[in-house]
């Protein structure tokens, strides 16, 4: 009978498995929140601090969890350059993996069952549900909606209007419309930087039933996919300005059209789209630029 041994990694193989490069992807729409609520002269860094915590438990969890999913329906192997890599290289072992995703989980749990109880805020949890259960079932079994093409529409959903609109009722202990709306460029972005990583794995994850939004557009739809979402993000921008939902501020995020025409141009001129994934960084970048200037437009309005 073949054995292993458990395989623990270490603080840097940690850092590897919780890719905290996309933690823009939390704390902005956190802070936008935050901001929001300051905007009404309600400034609570303590409640801030504590969301935050639970927040990016949960964000880890999620990233930890689609490489122990991944790995365990073979997504991740062979030519695939999706996830962290830290089971394919046998730094952390799958088993490990799944300990720290209870961890967790339940450390987030924790965190939500002291503010809503704490705060009487008994309203919060059926985002805190959706945020459960989204971010477990984004490629693990029966759900898999990341295998389905939804992956852009939940984690949009996740990462803009369900933090955005938590983060403000956790601190001022009240929903608002107005946290909706200003959350979706933000939902938009975040859907953006998903599409835009799923572009390089596009071959083998049509090769194993893995339907992201890329794969059923095809690699000239997905190209226009990408401008897409620019016209839409841009747009948007526009049209929250003149409903007096954001101030003149947030007209600055047109700094980044450059930058958003780098990438298209990278698609274009890239014949071989896993070699987008060594450029990432110029999504992440978008997001940062106008993550910050969104919350700018807030803070000034």
């Amino acid at each position: 009978m073949e054995t292993h041994s458990m395989k623990y990694g270490t603080w840097n193989d940690w850092v590897q498995a919780s890719r905290p490069p996309f933690y823009i992807a939390t704390l902005i729409p956190l802070t936008m929140g935050f901001v929001l609520a300051g905007n009404e002269g309600i400034w609570q860094p303590v409640r801030f601090s504590i969301v935050n915590l639970g927040a990016f438990l949960v964000h880890l969890a999620a990233n930890v969890g689609n490489d122990y999913f991944d790995h365990l329906q073979g997504s991740d192997s062979g030519s695939s350059i999706g996830g962290s890599r830290v089971i394919q290289e046998n730094k952390i072992s799958p088993e490990v993996l799944l300990i720290s995703i209870i961890l967790m989980y339940t450390g987030a749990a924790a965190i939500a069952v002291y503010l809503t109880s704490s705060l009487n805020l008994w309203g919060l949890w059926w985002l805190i549900s959706f945020a459960f259960l989204s971010s477990l079932f984004y490629v693990a079994p029966p759900i898999r909606y990341g295998y389905r093409g939804l992956g852009e529409l939940f984690v949009g959903l996740n990462m803009g209007p369900v933090m955005v609109l938590g983060s403000y009722w956790v601190m001022t202990g009240i929903p608002s419309v107005e946290a909706v709306w200003v959350s979706i460029p933000a939902a938009l972005m975040v859907a953006f930087i998903l599409y835009y990583q799923s572009l390089p794995d596009m071959i083998t994850d049509e090769s194993i039933g893995k339907r992201t939004l890329a794969v059923r557009l095809g690699k000239r739809g997905a190209y226009y996919g990408l401008i897409g979402f620019g016209v839409i993000i841009y747009s948007l921008i526009i049209t929250l300005y003149f409903m007096g939902i954001y101030s003149i501020v947030i007209l600055f995020s047109f700094i980044t059209i450059p930058l958003f025409i780098k990438i298209l141009m990278l698609a274009k001129r890239t014949s071989d789209w896993v070699e987008l994934d060594r450029h990432g960084i110029y999504v992440r970048l978008f997001y940062l630029i106008i993550g910050v200037i969104l919350i700018l437009a807030i803070l000034k309005k």
